[in-house]
């Protein structure tokens, strides 16, 4: 198909991507042409698997070819627009609703290099077809099967046996099935908070929960979020001044910066939720991507004041849509009615279908698989970041994100709106404040961030701002 330069500095794997993207914009590889395997290309490049792996990875990224599982990998039909799709505008005050637009949208060429999401090809075997089958087939009524609102009593059995498994002693009559973690922050929400109530969150933090928080009329005050948990004394002022309702907290891979609590952190803030009387909600999405042990406020506590919730949507399967809360009973009724309120409760199948790669055992072997990749794709990630001028003082223990830092002096907004331009998503860090205080951080997903083309992009535009301080300085010396 074509040969690869040994001699060169550039990396075999980049050599491969960089030519099969040739052949792909010049047409000499058309939209729905089947690449050859991963194998058969190993083979005839005499380079390993892994090498192929990880260029069709990021030509998968770049919307350029497709993996349709057994069948192998093609290149993508072109996309025009979709007629009848709503853009919405980017925006201060609807940054975060635009930035979760544009990354489930997965426009073709652009790199979602601030995603939130994993790669829609690191996924496809977690839920292979069989299993969906075999879900349905469990089922006493099949397609006409209704799920009890708490959830598939099998299933509630997995999952606390999961959680167990974490050091977080639960049973299934403490768990309740959900659509994932923001239906959980929306239970939570209709269950125990009130217009004019005091709700306390981490700066930075999940973005989209801020504005829902708003829309409720709710009051937010934002608690400042360090590499090693929340700042504490700001924790305390913040209860004694306003005497809060419920804390929103994710001790676990914090999204965006994917730093990780430390134990003491988390005792102190239990001590302070017992003093002061407020609710925990805490947030374990990330928690599955964590590469060993992690100390979470549910084990900590016995889920006394405490909340938790997570998702296999990020780390299993999208289209899923399954989620679940663990909380002591007299609160998880007060979920469960909100819950049947709500939606009544959610589709059997998906939570069929969940037991069925439960109970097979895929999903252990599959975060493993997972891990394994997103560990190498840090590390690819974090060094080409650093080398193209962006700061990681704290990377993190493992997971999705890296929080990274420009000079001062980059103007971020201008930056993400080139960049936006130029087929690059980036989310700034002032996207992620609950009062969008101004900061020169950008998050980035270290599966999408491995691409070069990000770190050309970056090194190009710092270079270009260190050398217009380079020339001021010059003018100002001169003068």
């Amino acid at each position: 198909m074509f040969a690869l330069d040994r001699s060169s500095s550039t990396a075999l794997a980049d050599q491969i991507e960089a030519r099969l993207r040739e052949l792909i914009v010049a047409g000499r590889l058309p939209a729905g042409a089947r690449l050859p395997s991963i194998r058969q290309l190993a083979a005839q490049l005499a380079v390993s698997p892994n090498t192929v792996v990880a260029a069709y990875d990021r030509l998968v990224a770049a919307g350029l070819i497709d993996s349709r599982g057994t069948a192998g990998f093609f290149v993508c039909e072109s996309r025009g627009a979709v007629p009848d799709a709503v853009a919405l505008e980017a925006g201060e005050e609807q940054e975060g609703i635009w930035l979760a637009q544009q990354a489930n949208d997965q426009r073709a060429g652009m790199l979602l290099a601030s995603s939130g999401a994993l790669p829609p090809a690191w996924l496809e075997d977690a839920v292979p077809a069989a299993a969906v089958q075999r879900g349905l087939a469990r089922s006493t009524a099949g397609m006409a099967t209704r799920c009890p609102p708490q959830g598939l009593p099998e299933l509630r059995e997995r999952l606390a046996l999961m959680l167990r498994g974490v050091g977080i002693a639960v049973d299934a009559g403490r768990i309740l099935t959900t659509y994932g973690g923001t239906h959980a922050i929306d239970l939570i929400c209709r269950a125990f908070l009130q217009p004019g109530d005091t709700v306390l969150v981490e700066d930075p933090g999940y973005f989209l929960m801020f504005d829902r928080l708003r829309q409720d009329g709710l009051r937010i005050i934002a608690i400042k979020r360090r590499p090693d948990g929340l700042d504490l004394e700001g924790l305390e002022a913040a209860c004694r001044e306003h005497r809060p309702r419920l804390l929103f907290i994710q001790p676990v891979l914090h999204n965006p910066t994917g730093w990780s609590s430390s134990p003491a952190n988390l005792h102190k803030v239990l001590m302070l939720a017992h003093q002061h009387g407020f609710l925990i909600a805490e947030d374990d999405v990330q928690g599955h991507f964590h590469p060993g042990h992690a100390t979470r406020l549910a084990a900590l506590s016995g889920l006394d004041r405490v909340i938790y919730y997570s998702s296999f949507c990020k780390a299993l399967s999208p289209a899923l849509r399954i989620g679940y809360m663990a909380a002591d009973p007299a609160l998880l009724k007060t979920l469960l009615r909100a819950k049947i309120y709500s939606v009544l409760t959610t589709p059997a199948l998906n939570e069929y279908v969940l037991l069925e790669v439960l109970m097979a055992g895929r999903w252990r072997k599959h975060l493993e698989r997972l891990n394994a990749k997103l560990l190498s794709a840090r590390n690819v990630s974090a060094r080409q970041l650093s080398a193209a001028g962006v700061r990681l003082d704290h990377p993190g223990e493992g997971g999705l994100f890296l929080w990274g830092e420009v000079p001062v002096g980059m103007d971020l907004d201008l930056l993400v709106q080139d960049a936006y331009r130029n087929q690059i998503l980036l989310a700034r860090g002032a996207t992620f404040s609950a009062s969008a205080q101004a900061s020169t951080h950008l998050r980035f997903n270290v599966v999408f961030s491995q691409q070069p083309r990000l770190a050309d992009y970056l090194r190009e535009r710092l270079q270009a701002l260190a050398g217009a301080r380079a020339a001021l300085a010059r003018v100002v010396s001169g003068s």
